[in-house]
């Protein structure tokens, strides 16, 4: 009961918040307007991350009321650990936000971006919430990491999961109806893992986001924006790293955009262009490109994950997760290379700041 009503506030609260904040955004200007890369018709507002995070914030509140004050202390399924941990998830949640929204009014140049994450990162270091050991997958033993590998493991995780759902965020639906799968995945492991707490948040996320979806499916009416996409890659990679083995689900769920921006940064490398200029490069905008509904590739998008979702969850072994992983990965890049050298018969596409590239970051691919 508590998890359903943890979900079915933060799903309320962003269902019926939504509608205010494309009204404030129209009156504030805050839209995403066609031109360039951007495919969507009309001017679409992008205020979208103040109701999902309201709903987070929400439903998140919830549940610490009925965990610290209405279940009975024997009940469990929390450590004052995991109250640290949390802490640190709604605090970087709330910096990156609001360093969204700043980005949403005012378009900062990237290097005002990648410190607006890093401080996140901090307050994330600060909280403890960092990637400090692993199982290896072929042996079974717990790895340990050196103090300096934590912090830079942890660094290229938030920061590269952050970029990874900006970059995703390009199609009607695609970042906020992924990032619901991989919340509700998270949620589903730490209830196997009796962390009934840490599984709360996830599920208000997921719960925020399917209230949102609604008016961001395609033909999408308000975007997440900087301010959602941010806030959104961040929930996921720090609520990733509460749990064990949830890093091995976050890669298998969000396995096909983060091997897209594996590919770019590599292929823009090649190219001599900096792997921070974009263009419609990515896997979704290709497909889109080559004539298939918005719809469509959404969809697909979608069932990849829920299945290896699902295989995260249920596989028994670590060394299966792995290997699935790396199938899908190399179906991916192959895919990724066909498109590339189809693409290099025909005429280049121009290039412009990878952070004007998405839906995210000032532009929409829909």
């Amino acid at each position: 009961m508590a998890f359903i009503l943890v979900f079915t506030v933060a799903f309320l609260v962003s269902l019926l918040v939504t509608p205010l904040a494309g009204r404030l955004s129209m009156r504030w200007d805050l839209l995403a307007r066609p031109g360039g890369r951007r495919r969507h018709k009309g001017a679409v507002p992008k205020l979208g991350g103040l109701p999902v995070f309201g709903g987070f914030i929400a439903g998140g509140a919830l549940a610490l009321a009925i965990w610290l004050w209405w279940l009975p202390r024997e009940s469990g399924g929390f450590t004052p650990e995991d109250l640290q941990l949390l802490k640190g998830v709604a605090l970087g949640s709330l910096v990156m936000f609001a360093g969204g929204l700043l980005d949403d009014r005012w378009e900062l140049p990237p290097l005002a971006l990648f410190l607006i994450q890093f401080l996140a990162f901090a307050v994330a270091m600060n909280y403890e919430v960092f990637i400090e050991r692993f199982t290896n997958p072929l042996t079974l033993e717990e790895v340990e990491l050196l103090g300096p590998l934590v912090f830079l493991f942890t660094l290229l995780w938030i920061v590269g999961m952050v970029n990874t759902v900006n970059f995703l965020d390009g199609l009607d639906g695609l970042a906020t109806g992924v990032g619901a799968i991989a919340a509700i995945m998270f949620a589903l492991h730490g209830m196997e893992l009796e962390q009934t707490l840490v599984a709360a948040f996830p599920l208000a996320l997921a719960g925020a986001l399917l209230g949102f979806l609604p008016f961001n499916f395609a033909p999408a009416r308000i975007f997440l924006g900087s301010a959602g996409a941010y806030f959104l890659g961040y929930g996921l990679a720090t609520m990733s790293i509460l749990s064990p083995a949830k890093i091995a689900t976050a890669l298998l769920v969000l396995a096909v955009p983060i091997m897209d921006v594996a590919w770019q940064i590599l292929d823009r490398l090649r190219r001599g262009q900096s792997p921070f200029r974009g263009d419609r490069g990515h896997l979704h905008f290709r497909l889109s490109d080559f004539g298939l509904p918005t719809r469509r590739i959404v969809i697909g998008y979608y069932v990849v994950a829920i299945s290896f979702g699902l295989i995260a969850l249920l596989a028994p072994r670590p060394l299966i997760k792995l290997i699935m992983l790396l199938l899908l990965s190399a179906i991916v890049m192959l895919i990724m290379a066909w498109l590339t050298w189809r693409a290099g018969r025909g005429a280049g596409t121009r290039s412009r700041p990878a952070i004007e590239d998405e839906q995210g970051s000032h532009s929409h691919g829909g």
